[in-house]
C-alpha cells in the first residue's frame, strides 16, 4: 500500500496533500486533456486547491485520485455520474483513498464481474464512436 500522509522523495518529506502541481502537469501524468480536468472540477469529482492567482493546483493525493477516476472511466466504463456516486459512497463508508481500487475490486468480485469481463468492456469502449470499416 502507498502511504499518502508524507511521501519521501530524495530524502525530503513531502506532504501529499500540499497543492503543488498545475493542471498541465496533472493532465500530462494522467494522459488526458486539461478540459477533462476542468470538467472533473465543475462536477466536483476532482477539486483542486487554488493559488493566490486562482490557478488550479493539485497534490500527490489528487494525482492518485485522478488515476482511480481514470480506472473507473476507462477500465470499467463508468460515466461521470456513476463516478460521482461511487466516490461519495466510498467516502460514506470511510474507505481510505489509497484503498479505493482494492475495495472496488473486491466489490466487483463479489458481484461476479471478472477481470475478463472488464477487459471486454475496455475493448468495447475503445471502439465506441468509431465508424465501422467500409468494404471496398
Amino acid at each position: 500500500m502507498v502511504e499518502y500522509a508524507n511521501v519521501t522523495m530524495g530524502g525530503a518529506n513531502i506532504d501529499s496533500e500540499k497543492p503543488m502541481f498545475p493542471i498541465s502537469v496533472l493532465a500530462s501524468i494522467l494522459k488526458i486533456h486539461q478540459r477533462t480536468l476542468r470538467i472533473y472540477d465543475e462536477e466536483q469529482i476532482l477539486v483542486p486547491k487554488r493559488s493566490s492567482k486562482n490557478r488550479r493546483l493539485y497534490s500527490i493525493s489528487d494525482i492518485e485520485k485522478g488515476k482511480f477516476i481514470q480506472f473507473l472511466a476507462r477500465d470499467l466504463g463508468i460515466n461521470l455520474s456513476g463516478i460521482k456516486i461511487i466516490l461519495h459512497l466510498l467516502e460514506q463508508l470511510n474507505i481510505k483513498q489509497e484503498e479505493y481500487q482494492f475495495y472496488l475490486e473486491k466489490v466487483a468480485e463479489s458481484v461476479n464481474i471478472t477481470q475478463e469481463m472488464q477487459e471486454q468492456n475496455k475493448i468495447k469502449l475503445a471502439r465506441r464512436g468509431r465508424r465501422p470499416k467500409s468494404e471496398k
